[in-house]
């Protein structure tokens, strides 16, 4: 099998280094890809969103199956444009239609979708320009702190948690009036704010059956102990030390499987990953937001505790015999801990050269997220640059061995949390 894969970050690289050991991979493709995914396929120079480039190689390169790492591709219809295309309608898409991507490119048609199908979630209003106003006054009026949400895609910033009226209706006003994250702000969703503490789940879903992948928990701000600015994700583990067999069977019977029915009830064509972000309020799971792919850094806890073949869970998911699949987890621990670059989530410098990176090991590998080859160096190209993955009997031990490495892997202006799983230690 031929597969093209989307995408250059730590997901794409765990998601390469995953497929890449089925006996089913012939050859694989990562567009862009990135300094460390060389290792296990062949990195070509197309944009996600280059859809008559990516037809003109899927063609030209026979490729039996194509992969969309990030939400871009299939926010913008790439699964619809392979769908209604002769020359490409034999190639299995990864992913959800355009209209089931709607999930994670509109919040309000997630929260609608929601209450429309009696899922769980935080009780919202949403606003524009044309009922400006009336969002004022609901602010002003709304219990504290106050969620706020761009409806549309802001590459992982559009949320923001106002802890006064004031910062509250500052936001607000940028980000409709000052269009503060551009399109995704011209609607904003006001959210009640839910107390309690929050995790992932993933479901891979062929339409009409569903299998979970192993749990996750991800922890997105900057400073220790969850302070600072939001980033993209600063380290992650697996699995989730609360969410016990009786909490995911409430989020499979109240969430998951709520979920995939409505999506077929409504002739949306959803056939991928779809990832949950759940809070546990007291006992209960309540979403936050759908993504419509994998996260990031998630994937690169999850996918070293995958035991299946990840190509025959896509083969089955093809032929809607998902409910014939068993998921098995590795039973060990695993923690992700993310190098990022001195200054992110906002401005840092490119280019540093990276050395130290170790090999990988069968309890340990470093996954590229942000990187560019030079020559025979690697350098640093974006905010988050490595995802560092250690596998042990136990979180405390995965953690420490992440940690090691994160000390001993060097760049200019690093940085990284040292506390990931601070609540399990």
């Amino acid at each position: 099998m031929n597969i093209l894969l989307l995408g250059s970050g730590g997901r794409e690289h765990a998601l390469a280094w995953k497929m890449a050991q089925s006996p089913s991979c012939s050859k694989l493709f990562i567009a862009p890809g990135n300094a460390g995914t060389p290792a296990y396929g062949e990195n070509v120079n197309l944009s996600v969103s280059d859809f008559e480039g990516i037809k003109a190689f899927c063609i030209s390169n026979k490729i039996d199956l194509l992969l969309p790492g990030s939400e871009e591709p299939l926010v913008k219809g790439v699964f619809d444009f392979f769908a209604n295309d002769p020359a490409l309608q034999h190639i299995p898409v990864i992913g959800p239609s355009q209209s089931g991507a709607r999930l994670e490119g509109s919040k309000a048609f997630a929260k609608e979708f929601m209450l429309r199908h009696n899922i769980p979630t935080a009780a919202y209003r949403e606003f524009s320009d044309a009922n400006f106003e009336e969002g004022l006054a609901y602010i002003s009026a709304h219990a504290l702190p106050i969620v706020l949400k761009a409806d549309g895609l802001a590459l992982g910033k559009g949320v923001v948690i106002a802890a006064t009226h004031e910062e509250a209706l500052t936001e607000y006003r940028e980000m409709i009036k000052s269009a503060k994250f551009g399109e995704a702000s011209r609607k904003v969703v006001v959210e009640q704010f839910l107390t309690g503490i929050e995790m992932s789940a993933f479901a891979l879903s062929d339409g009409k059956n569903y299998v979970l992948l192993p749990s996750a928990k991800d922890y997105k701000r900057i400073g220790e102990g969850d302070t600072g600015l939001n980033t993209g994700g600063m380290g992650a583990i697996s699995p989730v030390p609360f969410a016990d067999a009786a909490f995911m069977a409430k989020v499979e019977e109240q969430v998951v499987r709520p979920t995939v029915k409505g999506l077929a009830a409504e002739g949306i064509v959803y056939h991928g990953f779809i990832f949950f972000g759940l809070i546990m309020v007291g006992n209960d799971p309540f979403v936050i937001e759908y993504n419509c792919r994998m996260g990031d850094p998630e994937t690169e806890v999850v996918m070293p505790r995958l035991q299946n073949d990840l190509l025959e869970l896509f083969a089955a998911m093809k032929g809607q015999q998902l409910d014939q699949i068993t998921v098995t987890e590795d039973p060990r621990a695993a923690s992700t801990i993310m190098l990022v670059s001195g200054g992110y989530p906002e401005a840092y410098e490119k280019g540093k050269e990276i050395t130290g990176i170790p090999a990988p090991t069968a309890d340990q590998i470093v996954f590229h997220a942000g990187t560019k080859a030079d020559g025979g160096k690697v350098l640093t190209n974006g905010g988050r640059v490595l995802a560092i993955t250690s596998l042990a009997s136990d979180l405390q031990q995965a953690l420490a061995h992440s940690k090691a490495t994160a000390d001993s892997i060097s760049f200019g202006g690093k940085y990284y949390r040292r506390d990931i799983g601070y609540e399990f230690s």
